[in-house]
């Protein structure tokens, strides 16, 4: 122990006395960036798979072949009038030929860029699913899943016999509040 005291001693008689230096630059730096949150958004895009891929809620109106779904809180004409083209389509994506899971990201990713774009009405063409099988018409159904649970879209229904009919559903979207 005596070794490192006398080396210590050694190199303060070498340095000599010692005093702080007062500087700004420490205070001076930019402000660290904010974290991303990535993993959050990551875990959100999971949960709204899950939801995609959950059975529909009680909110879900299936009539028939026709599918209809209104916001609550809004009022039934609302529907009404999407149904007889009070809106104009603004935009439209054609499902055919894709999976599920194709199908799931197109449609997410036409929401989002039809909402940028700030259009208030679109068409989804899903087909009617004629050639689906016992398991019945999968587009169709996780169109209607995803449209019921994201948080712009105020109504969807069934587009009109020369738009595509039951394979085809027009949807209103609205604007943040």
């Amino acid at each position: 122990m005596s070794d490192d005291s006398d080396d210590f001693r050694a190199f303060r008689d070498a340095i000599g006395p010692v005093r702080r230096i007062r500087t700004e630059r420490a205070e001076s730096r930019p402000a660290p960036a904010r974290p991303h949150p990535r993993m959050r958004e990551h875990d959100e895009a999971r949960v709204l798979d899950e939801l995609a891929e959950a059975a529909p809620g009680v909110e879900l109106l299936e009539t028939g072949e026709e599918l209809q779904w209104l916001r609550p809180g809004l009022q039934r004409r609302v529907l009404v009038r999407l149904r007889r083209g009070h809106w104009q389509v603004q935009d439209e994506i054609d499902l055919h030929q894709m999976n599920v899971e194709a199908a799931t990201r197109s449609i997410r990713l036409f929401l989002d860029e039809a909402l940028t774009a700030g259009r208030s009405c679109v068409k989804i063409i899903h087909g009617k699913g004629l050639r689906s099988g016992p398991a019945g018409p999968r587009l169709k159904s996780v169109t209607a899943r995803i449209l019921s649970r994201h948080p712009r879209v105020l109504a969807f229904t069934a587009a009109r016999p020369g738009d595509g009919g039951s394979g085809a559903t027009y949807v209103l979207l609205g604007q943040r509040r």
